[in-house]
């Protein structure tokens, strides 16, 4: 099984422009949630709770059957349109994907 993680940080904005990325990344997120493809395990999306400073402000991971089951979902068009929803309105995106 290979389980897909990744994290993210909001650019820096200001107020206003904080809270427009934010929706955007909300309906991102969403439709990466929403996901139905082959091979899928587990998928789950979130924001962080707040239970530490210097946390990431989201994350994604998900599980996958096997490796061709993730290479699937990588290249799938749908997830790429969430994903660059996603990372359009990050600074910083982090991504690993491993063995389990």
């Amino acid at each position: 099984m290979i389980r897909n993680v990744v994290m993210g940080r909001l650019r820096d904005r200001g107020p206003e422009g904080r809270a427009d990325d934010r929706a955007e990344l909300e309906a991102g997120l969403a439709g990466i949630a929403a996901l139905t493809l082959p091979g899928l395990v587990a998928n789950h999306v979130g924001f962080d709770a707040g239970l530490r400073d210097g946390g990431w402000d989201f994350a994604i991971t998900n599980d996958w059957q096997d490796v061709d089951a993730y290479r699937g979902y990588d290249v799938d068009p749908e997830h790429n349109a969430h994903r660059k929803r996603i990372v359009d309105v990050c600074d910083q995106v982090a991504r690993v994907q491993f063995e389990i």
